[in-house]
C-alpha cells in the first residue's frame, strides 16, 4: 500500500500543492486578541488580515499540537494498515514532536501494526516546507518510504535559514528581547538576523542597521553557502511584503543559477513569533553548526 506523507500546518505551503499531492496537514491554533482560529493553510484563515492585525499591535500566539489530535489523524491510516511518514515543526521550538511520538506510542498498545515514522524537522516555516515539498518530490519519482525517510535525515541538517525581522518591537511583544534592546534598537534602525542552530531552535546570528542591509545580509549568506544551485528549488518566505520577496528572488537570480525560486507568505504560526514584515532565505548547503 502507498505511505501517506503527513505534515503540521507550520509547513506553510501552498494549499493548491498540498491538495494536489494529497497531503494530510495537522492544523495547529492560534489565538489572535483572545480568539482561537484553526491555522488549515488560508483555506479559510485570511492570512492577509492576520498579517494586518500584527503590522497593528495585534497579539497572537500560537499551540501545539496535543497527543490526542496525533492519535485521532494517525489512527485513520493505522486501521487500514497504511505506512505514514510525519514531518513536523522542530522540536526545538515546540513540544508537538514529543506528542507525536507519544501518539504512535499509545497507538501501539491497540494496534499490532503501526507503521509510522516520525521525522523532527528541525526546522521551522517555509524551511520545514521545504523539506516536505522534497519529500512529495521524491515519492512522485517512486522513491519507497525508507528512501525518503533516508533522504530527509540525511539532509535536514544542511537546510540553512536566514530571517529577518522588520519591527524589533515586536520580539519585545512576544518576549525574545529585554525592553531596552527593543528600544535601542528601534532608535538605531537594527535589523536582527536570526538563523536555525543544530537544535533546530531560532536564535540571533547577527544585527544589520537598516532594512535594504538586512535583505542584502540574506541574500548574500543564502548565496555563499548554497550548495548545488542548479539542482535546488529555494523558498523565499515573507510578512505581508510580497514586493520585497520579489525583488529579492531577482537579486539571487542574477548571482547564481538556481533550479527554482518560489515565494509564499508565512504562516501565522511563525509570524506570530516574528511579526509583520518578516522576510526569510531558506536553501540547502552545507551540514550547519
Amino acid at each position: 500500500m502507498e505511505y501517506k506523507i503527513i505534515a503540521d500546518s507550520c509547513c506553510d505551503l501552498p494549499l493548491a500543492f498540498i491538495k494536489n499531492n494529497d497531503i494530510e496537514i495537522i492544523n495547529l491554533m492560534i489565538n489572535l486578541d483572545g480568539k482561537d482560529f484553526v491555522d488549515d493553510m488560508g483555506e479559510t484563515f485570511d492570512r492577509d488580515a492576520f498579517f494586518e492585525a500584527l503590522k497593528n499591535g495585534a497579539k497572537a500566539t500560537s499551540s501545539q499540537v496535543n497527543i490526542g489530535t496525533f492519535i485521532e489523524v494517525f489512527k485513520k491510516y493505522v486501521v487500514k494498515g497504511q505506512p505514514i511518514i510525519f514531518l513536523g515543526l522542530s522540536s526545538g521550538l515546540s513540544g508537538s514532536y514529543n506528542n507525536a511520538l507519544a501518539a504512535v506510542e499509545m497507538l501501539k498498545e491497540t494496534y499490532e501494526q503501526v507503521n509510522i515514522t516520525i521525522v523532527d524537522s528541525k526546522a521551522a516555516c517555509l524551511g520545514e516546507g521545504l523539506l516536505v515539498y522534497e519529500a512529495v518530490n521524491r515519492k512522485k519519482e517512486g522513491q519507497s518510504l525508507e528512501e525518503v525517510v533516508t533522504w530527509l535525515e540525511d539532509n535536514k541538517m544542511k537546510l540553512h535559514s536566514w530571517v529577518t525581522v522588520d519591527d524589533i518591537r515586536h520580539l519585545e511583544r512576544s518576549g525574545r528581547i529585554s525592553s531596552v534592546s527593543a528600544t535601542l534598537g528601534s532608535v538605531l534602525n537594527v535589523k536582527p538576523i536570526i538563523v536555525m542552530n543544530e537544535k533546530g531552535g531560532l536564535v540571533p546570528s547577527a544585527k544589520v542597521r537598516g532594512r535594504k542591509k538586512s535583505l542584502h545580509y540574506l541574500i548574500n549568506k543564502t548565496v555563499e553557502g548554497i550548495v548545488d544551485p542548479e539542482n535546488q528549488t529555494i523558498f523565499i518566505g515573507h510578512v505581508g511584503v510580497p514586493e520585497e520577496a520579489e525583488w529579492i528572488k531577482k537579486e539571487i537570480e542574477s548571482k547564481i543559477k538556481v533550479k527554482d525560486i518560489q515565494i509564499h507568505p508565512y504562516g501565522p504560526t511563525i509570524a506570530t513569533h516574528t511579526g509583520f514584515g518578516s522576510v526569510a532565505l531558506f536553501s540547502f548547503g552545507e551540514v550547519r553548526k
